[in-house]
């Protein structure tokens, strides 16, 4: 039997008025290392599994603050039920706002079909820290198929919209040269915010598997391929903690 579930949160200035978790997404506020308030997923059973859809929806007010992040990886799953699971992200940030939206890696298990979009509006004063990061199989195994969509808009006008597809249903040279060159951790890491517009970001290679690219736009996407979760992580941390870019 497929589970259907949405989770809820409402960031303001004063607190949390909405903190909703259904199904297998149970959100607990967490201590905070800086200002505003901190809310962590945790996952209270497995999934997605095949023909599951969930959804998480996060609302950070004018002049709030929230990071988001989880207690462990998304492992995407075959399922009893025929057919793709749906993981649905959507996010709005307000004026002078400030969203931190940091999950777990998503893995795609052998056998799994997730399809996941990632959707956010964000206001023309409003800060986005975002990080996707995608492990395709477990150790030794082959990946399922993964497709993810993200989209932003930044005051109603796209800033970013991509599509990414990986494993046995996505079109043929997913894995080849030019694109992750054999490579099974895959992420990136989404910095917008008024200050890029003061001072642009430059084009530039981070090690020899990891770009920044200025979008047209007050913000920058930093993408990066690595052997593992890992290795993944450590280059996009990195990037992160450097003042440069923030």
């Amino acid at each position: 039997m497929s589970v259907r579930a949405t989770a809820r949160i409402v960031a303001t200035r004063t607190g949390l008025p909405v903190l909703a978790g259904e199904g297998p997404l149970a959100l607990r506020r967490t201590r905070a290392t800086g200002p505003g308030a901190r809310v962590t997923v945790v996952g209270a059973m497995s999934a997605p599994l095949g023909g599951d859809r969930l959804a998480i929806e996060a609302e950070v007010r004018d002049g709030a603050r929230l990071t988001v992040d989880a207690a462990a990886a998304t492992v995407a799953l075959p399922g009893r039920t025929a057919g793709a699971a749906h993981y649905d992200v959507r996010l709005t940030v307000g004026e002078h706002a400030e969203l931190n939206w940091l999950p777990e890696q998503l893995v795609s298990a052998y056998g799994s079909e997730l399809r996941m979009r990632t959707h956010v509006e964000l206001a023309a004063t409003g800060r986005l820290t975002l990080r996707e990061e995608q492990i395709l199989g477990r150790h030794g195994e082959e990946p399922g198929t993964l497709f993810t969509r993200l989209t932003v808009l930044r005051a109603g006008r796209p800033l970013l919209d991509q599509e990414l597809a990986y494993g046995p249903g996505a079109p043929a040279g997913w894995d080849g040269g030019a694109v992750l060159g054999g490579h099974r951790a895959v992420g990136q890491l989404l910095l917008a915010g008024p200050e890029f517009e003061e001072k642009p970001a430059v084009p530039r290679l981070l090690g020899e598997t990891a770009v920044l690219t200025p979008l047209a736009g007050p913000a920058v996407l930093i993408t990066a391929v690595a052997p593992d979760a890992l290795r993944l992580r450590r280059v996009l941390d990195e990037a992160l903690d450097t003042s440069a870019y923030r």
